[in-house]
């Protein structure tokens, strides 16, 4: 699943291993996620997104 975490994350002004700090999970899982390479649970998707303050359907892209 494409996603926009990347370019939100810059627009809040976070790190990579910030945000990942702040949701509990690895710096490479947030990398990972970045790139299209593996797809965060439900909790983890409403936690970037509650982070991030960017509603999930802005976030994810189906």
């Amino acid at each position: 699943m494409e996603n926009k975490i990347k370019e939100y994350r810059e627009k809040s002004g976070f790190s990579q291993g910030q945000l990942a700090e702040l949701c509990h999970v690895s710096r490479q899982t947030i990398n990972a996620i970045e790139n299209n390479k593996y797809d965060p649970s439900l909790q983890l998707a409403f936690d970037i997104a509650k982070t991030l303050a960017v509603p999930m359907e802005q976030l994810f892209i189906p």
